[in-house]
């Protein structure tokens, strides 16, 4: 795993390309310790610092084909780079490593674009070609890898992360309001946009081609149903789920270090976990992750699962001191506000990691997203229920089974379920009619801007934006599919693997891989019927049948338990925190919200006995966006610069 950075120049003056990217790969120094390369042309300059993976020996970076012409910088994992490279011989390709990069720079040169689709693994990498003076840029099918870029002054600048463009000494700071609207709303940005003006990120399966005329995004791959059901029964449904989960978990161990995995004690992680020792039953390294907070903790199945498989396990636990202690530092890694802390924990755990010696990790993502696994999708389907009958007082009690962490539910009423879960119940037409109440939330949070950010959107509703952009490519999708399209097209690539994968574990320079998100799984998991996913209020129920009598059945029966983290428990006791990014003459500052009304929240949550969902996410989502706006415009330095592992980078390797 590695980090890229470059630009293309048209009209400008390449006389500081080196330093320029030195200073752009300082920042992303602890997404590659191992080396460092440039790669200077008058037109065209590329950089990388690498974390050696495969091929520790010759596989440095920028590397080049046979004759020179063509040179890749690459951040990634291909791991059919075996049968690929097979195939690349007999068409006469010749190989100077073994290295799953020289083989992307050949299939590119092979096949041009359509070499992607022939990828099997989580990447972004830049490509120079010296003969057409084309810079072509691409990333995996579900942005698993970061890549950002900006325009100025007829430059295309790119990086793996946002804190390299803004190195560039062309490149202001400036935070996008739209950006910021999306972000309180949907928890992130939507792609292409971010938090920052004019900063853009190549969205999932694109690839990027420019040259002097200038550039263009085309999709190569879209996350998308059918109707072309699988029909078989659900055993043979789960036997082919095993089949090709196995051959993920088996491509995915290949590595010239040690792999390990990470063990949260449930479903998904667990089943990671069995395959891995299915294929290699020797000791297997496993971690987890735990919480002072009994309510949060999940320690004792994490144990239970380290047990059954007898791995060597290590855990840490996260504290609420910790929570307000590292939120600084995982918003520096996450470049995004945050609505949840749960990064924090995360970014903890990679360290463990890393103490322990160990790079790479495998973990569950992706498995709520394509076998219905989050309660968000149970919600939708109990509302659609509820919608046939909107007076019933019955039907909405059963949305109180799924969030027995929101104590105001608890106790609730039919009528004060309709009040919260009762939003535009009857329009179940809608595209985005599971997230219809979650974004409504949200963007109730917008009332906390600044007045002069609220006129300058005014006009801008993003979910109705959303919606009317969505109509018809969902025709005919059931809720449920509608869900999951959503949670795997937006939230996960745009919040999940950015603030809790990639970005946390490559803090601590570990790279996490994904066996759920082979692109044959999740093709597969498309053709599923509904209730081969979520059968009542039972979810993922292909996956329970493929892991029957191979797990503890605690592991398999148990509710699903949504991974969470404290937030208000853990912000609104350091006053220290809350004062230096919340107090009056900063918010005034960052001209992002409203002081009154953010002291006023304040003062609700640190009088109140318990905090509501809609008050934590509120605290968090301000907090976040002011810490964001210090860290990278008013204040832009390096935090904490004694966690970063190779705080000035030295080139290994320049070629000119």
């Amino acid at each position: 795993m590695c980090g890229i950075v470059g630009f293309l120049n048209h009209n400008f003056i390449a006389d500081h390309q080196q330093v320029i990217l030195n200073k752009m790969l300082t920042r992303i120094a602890y997404r590659g310790p191992d080396e460092t390369g440039l790669y200077l042309h008058p037109k065209c300059a590329m950089g990388s610092v690498r974390l050696s993976i495969v091929d520790l020996s010759s596989g440095q970076q920028p590397l080049t084909n046979q004759d020179g012409t063509m040179w890749i910088a690459y951040n990634g994992e291909v791991y059919n780079h075996i049968e690929l490279r097979a195939k690349l011989k007999k068409k006469g390709h010749q190989f100077r490593t073994s290295s799953d990069t020289e083989v992307v720079l050949h299939m590119y040169e092979e096949y041009g674009a359509a070499c992607l689709s022939q990828l099997n693994g989580q990447f972004a990498f830049s490509i120079w070609d010296e003969k057409r003076k084309r810079l072509f840029l691409a990333r995996d099918r579900f942005g698993i890898r970061p890549l950002f870029y900006t325009q100025v002054n007829h430059q295309l600048i790119y990086a793996s992360e946002i804190k390299c463009l803004f190195e560039h000494p062309q490149v202001e700071r400036a935070v996008d309001h739209y950006g910021l609207k999306e972000s309180l709303t949907f928890w992130a940005p939507l792609s292409p946009g971010t938090f920052f003006d004019g900063v853009k990120e190549l969205p999932a399966g694109c690839y990027l081609e420019a040259d002097s005329s200038g550039f263009s995004i085309e999709h190569y791959w879209k996350h998308q149903f059918t109707d072309n059901y699988f029909q078989g029964s659900r055993d043979e449904a789960a036997e082919e789920l095993r089949m090709l989960l196995k051959d993920s978990v088996k491509l995915r161990l290949r590595a010239d270090v040690p792999v390990a995995a990470y063990l949260s004690g449930g479903l998904d992680s667990s089943v990671t976990t069995a395959l891995v020792k299915e294929i290699k039953p020797d000791i297997l390294n496993t971690f987890s992750i735990g919480f002072d907070e009994r309510s949060f903790d999940e320690s004792a199945y994490q144990n239970e699962v380290a047990g059954f498989f007898n791995t060597n396990h290590k855990s840490i636990s996260c504290s609420n001191e910790d929570i307000a202690k590292w939120l600084p530092l995982a918003v520096y890694h996450a470049e995004t506000p945050l609505l949840r802390t749960s990064p924090i924990p995360m970014m903890l755990l990679s360290s463990l990691v890393r103490q322990n010696n160990i790079k790479v990790v495998l973990t569950g993502e992706g498995a709520d997203e394509i076998l219905g696994g989050y309660n968000i999708f149970k919600e939708a389907i109990i509302r659609q229920f509820w919608s046939r009958q909107p007076h019933s007082k019955i039907r909405p009690l059963l949305l109180k089974r799924l969030y027995p962490y929101i104590p105001q539910l608890e106790g609730a009423s039919a009528l004060h379920l309709k009040m919260f879960f009762g939003y535009q119940l009857e329009h179940t037409d809608s595209p985005v009619y599971s997230h219809l109440v979650r974004w409504r939330n949200g963007q109730q949070l917008t009332n906390l801007l600044a007045v002069d950010v609220a006129k300058s959107i005014e006009n801008y509703h993003p979910i109705q934006n959303l919606s009317e952009r969505l109509f018809e490519e969902v025709k005919g999708y059931s809720v449920l599919e509608k869900a999951q399209l959503i949670e795997s097209r937006l939230f996960m690539s745009g919040y999940l693997l950015s603030s809790q994968g990639d970005r946390m574990a490559m803090a601590n320079s570990v790279e996490g891989r994904y066996p759920f998100l082979d692109h044959r799984v999740v093709e597969f998991c498309a053709t599923l019927p509904d209730d081969y996913k979520i059968k009542g209020l039972n979810e993922k129920v292909l996956l329970k049948t493929m892991m029957q009598n191979q797990l503890p059945p605690s592991v398999i029966n148990r509710p699903k338990q949504a991974y969470r983290a404290p937030v208000a428990q853990s912000l609104v006791h350091d006053p220290q925190l809350l004062d230096e990014y919340l107090n009056s003459d900063f918010l005034k500052q960052s001209g992002l919200f409203n002081p009154a009304k953010v002291a006023a929240l304040l003062k609700k949550i640190q009088a109140s006995p318990s905090v509501t969902e809609q008050d934590s996410m509120a605290l968090i989502g301000v907090l976040t966006s002011q810490i964001l706006y210090k860290q990278f415009i008013s204040d832009y330095r390096t935090m904490h610069e004694e966690t970063l592992l190779n705080g000035e980078v030295k080139n290994k390797q320049v070629i000119i």
